[in-house]
């Protein structure tokens, strides 16, 4: 019986020894799994030295981890073997499976196995939960391992990760007490701050390290160290800090280090120093890869050098370099932002076929290109995409969700389907919404013509339990709002709001748009003194205000401002020409119009567009100068396109030119356009020499193709806000008090001359019912309310969609005379500012 017990432990001894040197061998999972069965069927499983290369063997070809585990909970607790503890664990989070890592750890504790200080450093790594993580960290002053300097990095990167700063600080400041500290612990407190927003508390960290008096001598900073600290200086635009850091690189070696020079790419492209990042670029020669590409394709991005970015990316293509996502989502952003819808859609399908995952920066790009051009459909098919790849996914950053979200609103809203824009923003929450959703909101009604909806989006905005701080977009929209509907009231409030509340480097852009609004109220002198208090211009600065000049026909100083912009050294653009033209039109400058138009070419290298055309034709046409209009636009370089003609027709219509009229008409025709200011246009040409049976064909072919005349609308801030009235409007509560008023007011002023201009009736009846149907013009009905209901000597602001009634602009001269009110007319060309019987158009609109 000895000796088959022998035998028994000869063959145990011999297997043990045959399995070692095959699991050494072993190349696949199978294999491992037919020696896992020999040693079960020869009982030998239980021998620590063949479970553990088993266990090694799993691990190492990939097996599902409760092959390993299994082993690991029969074997016998020993410091030897946590090593087989600490690899699953580390195969684990190699994985990304960190729930899975903190579950072995648990049952590795109960089990009783005592972690060691390769264990929590893994462990610590897989933690995203602050409980969870403070566990850990008692855990390891339990067990001894609290001067352990790897196990107490793997601690303040930890804390990193939670967002708990002040915990992560109090466990740096404890080791840079005891002198625990090396140059990861340094590398760890930074880029915690960093990541988690504080950048200017990263780079006052970084500087601390490299004079740190707390050791014999400072640390020297690593690889690690200014990978960590550029991207801080990238986020505050410290580009002399960054600079600083770059210059040790170079005088240390790092900078041959990839990773590095990757990081300043991005930090010089982020402060804007595009140069200096091609020059990084093209010094790292061979050492390039994936990323350093990647990277430049954004930068160029990033400041606007699209073509370049564009470049960039079709060389990649050609030498085979992965885009990774960033790259990808830079290049569908530059097409977007160039107003190249399709392009950016191609390169998203390119992008799909290539393998690579959109995320939400690319979602966000691709809706931006497709609002550029309006594709509705589209839009709605990356919708689709955003709901099965990003929204409501469990686990998902719900920030990530917001981004689309507001992606969305902006895209349907610039897609003109705005009710399906509020659908979206709705459905976040109030307490959910950032300024972005409120701002992508307001912009979408105040650029497709529902302005007052967009002040009362910025209202509630302020209305909120927790009320946000608008940014500068969200004022620029506001202000637009406010210009479109000349709520002077309204705007001033918005500006005193950004008096109080300072808007940095973004106040050039505001000021702007504060300068356009009072120009559109009607209060261009307003405009004037806040372009004279701005420390800083650009050129849209300078062309607003000329714009402001040019609105209210004073062209005089709107080319003072032109030559004043000229001497700074501003240059000006195509559309700076637009805007002094269209001033020189009218202000009937005509021979300085003609010679400005004819200069841009030879003094400045602008060659005139249709738009600068359309101007020079409407400054001619207004003069009566029709023939020499038409031949300007037989002699252009280019085919003329809708604005010229339309310019033609008006100068036709104001001047009684029916054939050449016609003969614009006709063009317009030939060009496929039909609208109702078209038609009108000739309706109103052919009433003017009573040619009814013209004006009852135009009426009747506007009628079979389903065109119908904008009503007249015209509105006025009273003192409870703004008040909107049609032709022939009995809807307002004050109706009979308003038409009795207005009756009294135009025979008062029959009595001293007024005489109604029953050709603008443009009816086929008799002068009496004409100057009946005139009496009901809403800019006459806004007029009336505006004196009943405005203390006296205060201005009445009236604006009307369409262009003024010349019999209304006659009447208000008139009135003007006999009333102590100053009245501002906007209609669609221009303002009309009424006083003591005279119009400051002077005939000239």
């Amino acid at each position: 019986m000895s000796c088959g017990i022998q035998s028994r432990t000869t063959l145990r001894i011999l297997v043990d020894s045959s399995s070692s040197n095959l699991l050494r061998q072993c190349k696949s999972l199978v294999q491992a799994q037919l020696i896992h069965q020999q040693l079960i069927v020869h009982d030998t499983l239980h021998h620590n030295f063949p479970a553990t290369q088993l266990i090694h063997a799993y691990i190492t070809h990939n097996a599902p981890s409760h092959h390993a585990l299994f082993l690991l909970q029969r074997l016998h607790p020993s410091p030897s073997t946590v090593y087989f503890w600490n690899l699953l664990i580390r195969h684990a989070l190699r994985k990304g499976l960190c729930h899975r890592v903190l579950s072995f750890f648990r049952q590795m504790s109960t089990l009783g196995w005592n972690p060691d200080e390769y264990t929590y450093p893994f462990v610590l790594k897989a933690c995203g939960h602050l409980p969870t993580g403070a566990s850990l960290h008692g855990a390891v002053c339990a067990n001894g391992f609290n001067s352990n300097v790897f196990v107490c990095n793997a601690l303040v990167a930890m804390y990193g990760r939670c967002s708990a700063l002040g915990d992560a600080r109090n466990m740096f400041d404890e080791m840079n007490f005891t002198r625990v500290c090396d140059v990861v612990s340094w590398n760890s407190i930074v880029a915690s701050y960093w990541q988690n927003g504080h950048p200017k508390t990263a780079l006052n960290l970084f500087r601390r390290m490299t004079i740190n008096q707390t050791s014999k001598s400072p640390m020297v900073p690593d690889a690690v160290s200014l990978v960590n600290v550029l991207p801080a200086s990238a986020a505050l635009c410290d580009s002399s800090r960054g600079k600083e850091i770059h210059g040790y690189a170079y005088r240390t070696g790092l900078f041959q280090d990839v990773f590095v020079a990757n990081a300043a790419i991005d930090m010089y492209a982020k402060c804007g120093m595009i140069v200096e990042a091609i020059k990084v670029f093209e010094q790292m020669k061979d050492n390039k890869d994936v990323v350093s590409w990647n990277t430049m394709v954004t930068g160029y991005s990033q400041v606007g050098r699209f073509e370049d970015a564009l470049a960039l990316f079709q060389e990649m293509k050609q030498d085979n370099i992965k885009l990774n996502v960033i790259a990808w989502s830079a290049v569908i952003a530059s097409y977007a932002q160039r107003g190249h819808g399709p392009e950016a859609l191609d390169v998203f399908r390119q992008m799909q076929l290539s393998g690579s995952e959109p995320n939400v920066v690319t979602l966000v790009s691709l809706l931006s290109a497709c609002a550029a051009i309006g594709t509705l459909l589209h839009g709605k098919q990356t919708h689709c995409y955003a709901i099965k790849s990003v929204l409501n996914l469990n686990m998902n950053d719900p920030g990530d969700d917001l981004m689309v979200i507001n992606g969305l609103i902006d895209m349907y809203a610039k897609c003109k389907n705005i009710n399906i824009a509020r659908a979206m923003f709705e459905s976040v929450a109030p307490k959910d919404r950032n300024v972005v959703t409120w701002t992508a909101m307001i912009g979408g009604y105040a650029q497709h013509g529902e302005a007052n909806e967009a002040l009362k989006l910025f209202s509630e905005l302020f209305q909120q339990d927790e009320p946000l701080m608008p940014n500068a977009f969200t004022i620029c929209c506001s202000l637009m709002a406010c210009a479109r509907l000349c709520a002077f009231r309204f705007g001033k409030q918005i500006h005193s709001y950004v008096l109080r509340n300072q808007y940095g480097s973004e106040t050039v852009f505001v000021n702007n748009c504060i300068i356009d609004m009072y120009s559109k109220c009607g209060i261009v002198d307003a405009a004037r003194i806040v372009f004279d208090n701005m420390q800083l211009k650009n050129p849209v600065s300078w062309t607003s205000l000329m714009n402001g000049y040019g609105l209210h026909g004073r062209g005089k100083e709107a080319l003072e401002i032109f030559n004043d912009m000229r001497k700074t050294g501003f240059l000006p653009d195509a559309v700076t020409f637009v805007v002094v033209l269209y001033a020189c039109s009218h202000s009937g400058m005509v021979d300085t119009g003609l010679k400005i138009f004819h200069g841009m070419s030879k003094e400045f290298g602008i060659i005139p567009g249709p738009e600068h055309y359309a101007c020079v034709v409407d400054l001619l046409g207004r003069a009566g100068r029709l023939d020499q209009a038409k031949k300007l636009i037989q002699e252009m370089p280019v085919e003329p396109n809708l604005i010229v003609w339309i310019a033609l027709l008006s100068g036709c219509r104001t001047h009684g030119n029916i054939e050449l009229g016609e003969y614009a008409a006709k063009k317009l025709s030939e060009l496929g356009v039909e609208n109702d200011g078209i038609f009108t246009l000739l309706s109103n040409l052919y009433a003017d020499a009573r040619r009814w049976k013209d004006v009852a064909r135009i009426r009747s072919s506007m009628k079979h193709s389903g065109i119908q005349k904008r009503p007249g609308c015209s509105w006025v801030e009273g003192k409870k806000g703004t008040v909107t009235f049609y032709v022939g409007d009995m809807t307002h509560p004050k109706t009979r008090e308003i038409y009795d008023f207005l009756a009294e007011t135009i025979n008062r002023i029959k009595a001293i001359g007024y005489i109604p201009e029953t050709s603008f009736a443009l009816h086929d009846v008799d002068d009496e019912e004409k100057s009946d149907n005139l009496s009901e013009h809403s800019e006459k009905l806004a007029l009336a309310y505006g004196i009943l209901s405005s203390p006296s000597g205060a201005t009445i602001r009236i604006t009307k969609n369409l262009r003024v009634c010349g019999d209304c602009h006659n009447a208000f001269i008139y009135i003007s005379k006999i009333i102590d009110h100053e009245i501002v007319l906007r209609d669609t060309s221009r303002f009309h500012h009424f006083k003591k019987g005279s119009c400051s158009c002077r005939g000239f609109w």
